[in-house]
């Protein structure tokens, strides 16, 4: 098999010749530091990996709109740890809104939630710029590039990542969206539902796109973050809905949990995903039992992720990461489809590690 053919065979949940891998995205500061400076597919060439490449399409917006929407972004500089720090103002004829943040040469983080109750998200609502039409030539030229080497990734348009759970927490800070949907869940059911329907109009002009996978969900409905039942109300029914459009355009759908997963199986099992992600074990702050996972629920999805990177890249040895590789294939092996990637995203390890990984991975036949 192709490498191309592998990960399909996996997206499938049938059984390739061996088992595929990739990581969850390359990050700049890693190809800097550690790769000289290569893009995603030298990298993956480089260490043996499949590709997986993620490219989203870009939106076209209609003058008025951006007219109504007048962002001033303001950089405040570095403060004493390096960081550097910014604020945003967002005009709109209604009002204002305002939002803060931090990045470093690894990440970025908000410090400032744009969203701070009902009147702000109304001002978001009315007047955020939505796409008037979407261009997929750069995900025709990555498909026509790709070949066989892999696959194809997009993300969704939302307001923040994913699905709208997700979104409305990137807009109003974790916390404070949970605290909303305990006191005021009608508000938060008419918040998603707006999210979602913005997301639903711009999946339509994804008619014809060469995309293999897009990525919904999101850490935030992780039951280390949410509870079953907040998951069941404020995640599934939207969820859904998003599945389904995203289906009709002729796209996988993985459902993204980069915390704990366990209590929320069956769930993901039924907001009509195809696969989850990240499977992220215990030892990195998940609580994914990759073994039992894939007998409780392996039949109706397949699995991304499940490699401890801290363990395996960042903190360890070839023969350590060999060993991971081993485990995490004779867990799913007998139930799930499954491509090995480490449960997110690394900024640090020795690049001999992950050569070994993609080494072991071509080791581990079906």
């Amino acid at each position: 098999m192709n490498s191309r053919e592998r990960m399909l065979t996996a997206l499938n949940n049938g059984r390739p010749d061996h088992l595929p891998c990739q990581v969850h995205g390359w990050m700049a500061y890693y190809l800097n530091h550690y790769l000289g400076g290569m893009d995603w597919y030298e990298a993956n060439e480089e260490l043996g990996f499949d590709h997986a490449i993620y490219v989203s399409p870009t939106y076209c917006y209609d003058d008025k709109d951006l007219a109504n929407w007048r962002v001033e972004r303001v950089d405040l500089g570095a403060e004493a740890s390096g960081n550097h720090c910014w604020k945003e103002t967002i005009a709109t004829p209604k009002g204002t809104l305002h939002q803060a943040g931090d990045y470093s040469e690894i990440t970025g983080w908000e410090t400032e939630p744009l969203v701070k109750g009902e009147r702000d998200f109304e001002l978001w609502n009315e007047f955020l710029p939505m796409p008037v039409s979407a261009d997929l030539s750069q995900l025709h030229a990555t498909r026509e590039k790709l070949d066989d080497r892999g696959i194809l990734r997009s993300h969704p348009f939302s307001a923040g990542q994913g699905s709208p759970w997700q979104s409305f927490c990137i807009l109003t800070g974790t916390q404070e969206a949970i605290m909303m949907a305990l006191d005021l869940p009608d508000f938060v059911h008419h918040a998603l539902d707006c999210i979602l329907q913005k997301t639903l109009k711009v999946t339509e002009m994804w008619e014809g796109t060469p995309a293999d996978m897009v990525e919904t969900g999101g850490g935030a409905g992780s039951c280390t973050v949410i509870s079953p039942k907040m998951f069941r109300e404020f995640c599934v029914p939207y969820d859904r809905k998003q599945h389904e459009a995203l289906h009709a355009v002729g796209v996988k759908v993985v459902y993204h949990l980069c915390g704990g997963v366990m209590q929320m199986l069956d769930l993901v099992a039924e907001n009509g995903a195809d696969g989850l992600e990240t499977m992220t074990p215990p030892s990195m702050g998940g609580d994914c039992n990759l073994r039992e996972a894939s007998r409780r629920v392996g039949g109706r999805l397949f699995f991304i992720g499940g490699f401890d990177q801290n363990a395996g890249f960042e903190n360890g040895t070839p023969e350590r990461a060999r060993q991971l590789v081993y485990e995490c294939f004779e867990a799913t092996k007998d139930h799930a489809g499954y491509i090995i990637a480490p449960s997110d995203h690394f900024f640090h390890g020795d690049p001999a590690n992950l050569r070994a990984f993609g080494d072991a991975c071509r080791e581990c036949c079906y």
